[in-house]
């Protein structure tokens, strides 16, 4: 695997008044393509910079970010917007739906200004309805969607136009305990069968202990610590409790009952 994302010495200093509050103290990362990469820290820990600059939302203070190849620092605003309508996906914990828009006219938003002629746009929006799992709701306002439902709608926009990256900002944040499984068992679903890479910040190290690795942010730091998740051991279709063959849609292990 080649890297897709890679910072260094990242940092980020608001400006509030007469003080200088920094975000990022120096933030040093690496993002394998294909990777399902978790972030965990807790409020005001610099997450969701981190997340924005490497979307190209914000620009660093200092530093260096290469995704996929490219400088953020070296495009305009122009070269940004297209790069990431074409190559990187947003998934919010605010699930950001038009609420006068239905499901299907939603996911079909961030096609509009690129080649697809309606009906591919209609018919790709379909397809990723139905990936998630909402066949029978594209007619569905936000209002009349749950609030697991308007998260799939979200994951359903953030793939409109087949990124290669998805950047997951506290993806499960608003969400009870039973559909934050099935928000990050999808997540990960997506992750092995589309090759898609997946980075998420979250404060929540239960549901990050779900992606391939853990990384550790205090401070506006990545620490040097990390740690892997049961999500790799998934791929290999073996339970990291017992070891026994699960299969991917499994929730529980079939030998030892353990939630996976």
């Amino acid at each position: 695997m080649e890297p897709i994302i890679v910072t260094q010495d990242l940092k980020k200093i608001y400006r509030l008044g007469k003080l200088d509050v920094p975000a990022l103290r120096g933030a040093d990362l690496v993002v394998q393509e294909g990777e399902f990469l978790a972030v965990v820290g807790p409020s005001g820990c610099g997450k969701s910079t981190l997340l924005h600059i490497l979307g190209g939302l914000t620009s660093p203070t200092s530093g260096h970010v290469l995704v996929d190849g490219n400088d953020f620092m070296t495009m305009n605003d122009s070269d940004r917007t297209r790069f990431r309508r074409h190559k990187i996906g947003f998934v919010f914990q605010t699930f950001n739906l038009l609420p006068y828009l239905n499901a299907i006219e939603n996911v079909e938003l961030p096609m509009e200004g690129t080649k697809k002629s309606k009906d591919e746009r209609r018919t790709r929006a379909r397809e990723l309805l139905k990936l998630v799992g909402l066949s029978e709701r594209e007619d569905h306002r936000p209002h009349r969607l749950s609030a697991g439902e308007q998260q799939r709608v979200g994951i359903a926009t953030a793939l409109a136009n087949n990124p290669a990256i998805v950047l997951a900002d506290e993806p499960t944040g608003n969400l009870d305990s039973k559909t934050k499984y099935e928000i990050i068992r999808l997540l990960g679903k997506l992750n092995i069968d589309q090759g898609t890479t997946i980075v998420m910040v979250t404060h929540d190290s239960h549901m990050a202990a779900h992606a391939g690795r853990m990384l550790f942010l205090s401070d506006g730091k990545l620490l040097a610590k990390e740690r892997q998740g049961i999500h790799l051991l998934k791929k290999e279709l073996t339970c990291p409790h017992c070891g026994k063959e699960i299969q991917p849609d499994d929730t529980f292990c079939p030998r030892c009952g353990k939630e996976l």
